[in-house]
């Protein structure tokens, strides 16, 4: 297990990092299992979010009026990053939005890093989902606020840490840090290799823990199948719910 490392996640106003915007990043330091530095700040956008985003997040326009513009949050988190090893749940996504932002200013951003989603993926093969806040839930850890930045960081360091425990001895590849390449929006490939556009791509685990948690307030019958669905059917499916219609 690393004893050092920086876990971060972002918030953002849809999934492309080309085309969307970062309106959250949360991140921490830890030194020995030990929090020692944090970094939280909302960005303001161009546009106005909309109401799925603040749905999802939590995060308002009134929140964000005040906000610091990305020309100061993005240069001020890269400093904060340093030579920090990255630890994130779903790391390319949240990486390719940062480094893509850091791209428009001319600023370098190339790290090593651990996808936790990835580790619980290859330690829990034929899960149903390795979403965060499924497998917080499963080794019991609380997550105060999902789908904040920082508190989504936090919980991600503490999963981490808690997967480490169990399995580093029994798969030790997986928890090794690796140079990260930000995953491109436009051309994924499938578990076969067979090459598919972005709105076919697997759904992501926000996306599924939202129509998780939705599915659990509404009261609804859980009727779609969470290994197979796409972001274009996950989408769907939340502007059904969030409708008010039978998803």
């Amino acid at each position: 297990m690393l004893k050092s490392y920086l876990a971060f996640d972002v918030e953002t106003t849809g999934l492309s990092p080309e085309s969307d915007e970062i309106i959250e990043i949360g991140a921490l330091k830890v030194r020995d299992g030990k929090v020692c530095e944090r970094f939280i700040s909302l960005v303001k956008p161009p546009e106005p979010v909309s109401e799925r985003i603040t749905q999802i997040t939590g995060i308002t326009n009134e929140m964000l009026e005040d906000a610091a513009p990305k020309e100061r949050v993005i240069p001020a988190f890269l400093d904060f990053c340093g030579d920090e090893v990255l630890i994130g749940h779903n790391l390319p996504f949240d990486y390719g939005f940062v480094k893509n932002q850091a791209g428009l200013f001319g600023l370098p951003f190339e790290k090593q890093g651990i996808d936790t989603l990835r580790i619980a993926r290859s330690v829990h093969r034929g899960r149903q989902s390795n979403s965060l806040e499924a497998l917080c839930e499963k080794y019991s850890i609380i997550n105060s606020s999902a789908h904040r930045a920082y508190h989504d960081a936090l919980a991600t360091a503490k999963l981490y840490q808690t997967l480490a425990h169990y399995y580093e001895s029994l798969q030790p590849q997986v928890f090794l840090p690796a140079s990260l390449s930000a995953s491109c929006p436009a051309m994924r490939k499938g578990a076969a290799g067979t090459a598919f556009g972005a709105a076919d791509a697997p759904a992501t685990p926000k996306q599924l823990a939202f129509l998780s948690r939705l599915a659990a307030q509404k009261d609804l019958t859980v009727t779609w199948d969470a290994a197979s669905l796409t972001k274009s059917r996950a989408s769907g499916l939340i502007e059904r719910v969030l409708a008010g219609q039978q998803p």
